[in-house]
């Protein structure tokens, strides 16, 4: 790769929100930066960002200190303001997390205070003040969180591509990365085309410990997809925002929750059971490389022996409406199962360590002019300005040294 042969200096995989982020965030930083961006799907957004419930998280989950604490609650002022700027559909509608069982009660106070931790206003509610917002939830308690919100995120990741000014490329799939540490990375894809970038930075979602391992380095982690079913309400009219239950703060998933979204339609879920494939949306989408993969990763099997329980009661939930129903019936009792229609599921990508611990923060880590995010989940979307600026500022960091 001659000084002339570089077809650009930052050259980024993934078409993903955090991906166009940080193609955004780099163009922004330093005017004239070369970036190219490889998505090998036919437009952005196909998979995570574009298949989740479309929330603007306030952060208030999230342990004090940690990059999804800071992340979320800085983009999500950020992200209102990006919508309001170029006119992309969103609403700041605050929402209710409800306990609905005392041994939630402990939990839910805990949120009070994390929230308060984390800079987010929290109102805590008794059941008359609930029925104010929700006259349809039932719940022993309550909290309004106030800086939650809904938006387009699809219509996000268009714009970040377009205000990049990045050569956007669709269909182009990786297949082989061709790294040498003084000298940047050239990538293969499978339409035969040669890409070569001075840094590269991996924005792979789904596939992210695969690309990292293509390029050379070790990710340390494995990403094991565990899939998010979701149902629309055929009566809208019985939530009028976001209703979310208590989570349990052993797992990094929210559970079944309601939410109004941007379209006016009311989205239900979504449960987490095992993908039988890095994009595996339905029981019948199986990969067999991809599922032998995650099944020779040992924090695979740590984690189903560990959480069993928990596991068995989301398998039932995905192959049982009346049992997906009943999980609703715990915040909405008026739904019945005639008013679940189906609708499309999401894979979360979850990064897993080896002794079957669920990473749960975002974690970015560097190699030789190389820049990986390895964990971005829920709440990424929402984060993604903030994250773009800090693997922008690192992929710069890595050019300068170039």
């Amino acid at each position: 790769m001659r000084e002339l042969g570089y077809d650009c200096d930052v050259l980024v995989i993934g078409g993903g929100i955090v991906g166009l982020s940080t193609a955004y965030a780099i163009t922004r930083a330093a005017p004239g930066t070369r970036v190219t961006v490889l998505e090998k799907e036919q437009g952005p957004a196909r998979h995570q960002t574009g298949r989740n419930s479309g929330v603007i998280h306030s952060g208030i989950y999230y342990r004090p200190g940690s990059l999804k604490a800071r992340y979320a609650v800085r983009g999500a002022a950020e992200m209102v303001k990006f919508c309001a700027e170029y006119g992309i559909a969103h609403a700041v509608t605050g929402k209710l997390i409800v306990a609905t069982d005392k041994a939630e009660l402990p939990r839910l106070h805990g949120l009070v205070q994390r929230g308060r931790e984390n800079g987010i206003p929290v109102r805590e509610l008794g059941p008359a003040q609930m029925a104010e917002y929700e006259p349809q939830v039932r719940g022993l308690a309550a909290i309004h969180v106030g800086t939650t919100g809904i938006c387009d995120f699809v219509a996000v990741a268009r714009q970040l591509a377009e205000s990049s000014g990045a050569d956007i490329r669709y269909g182009a799939d990786v297949v082989r990365v061709d790294r040498r540490p003084g000298r940047g990375a050239a990538v293969l894809t499978t339409d035969g085309s040669v890409v070569r970038g001075r840094v590269l930075v991996n924005c792979a979602g789904l596939h992210c410990d695969e690309v990292a391992r293509l390029v050379g380095d070790d990710p340390g982690m494995r990403i094991v997809p565990f899939r998010g079913e979701y149902y629309s309400l055929a009566r809208p009219e019985l939530v009028h925002g976001l209703v979310y239950p208590v989570p349990d703060p052993a797992f990094p998933f929210l559970g079944v929750h309601l939410t109004r979204g941007i379209d006016g339609d009311v989205h239900i879920g979504p449960n987490a059971v095992p993908a039988l494939a890095r994009e595996g949306y339905g029981w019948g989408v199986v990969r067999p490389r991809e599922l032998g993969a995650t099944l020779a990763w040992p924090g695979a099997w740590r984690i189903a022996r560990r959480h069993w329980r928990y596991g068995a009661g989301e398998l039932r939930r995905s192959l049982s409406k009346p049992a997906f129903t009943d999980a609703v019936r715990r915040l909405l009792p008026a739904v019945t199962p005639d008013d679940l229609v189906p609708a499309a599921a999401g894979v979360r990508a979850q990064a897993v360590l080896r002794d079957g611990t669920l990473v749960d923060d975002f974690l970015i880590r560097e190699g030789p002019r190389t820049v990986h995010v390895l964990n971005a989940p829920s709440p990424a979307a929402t984060a993604s300005l903030p994250i773009g600026r800090e693997v922008a500022r690192r992929a710069l960091g890595a050019l300068a040294g170039a």
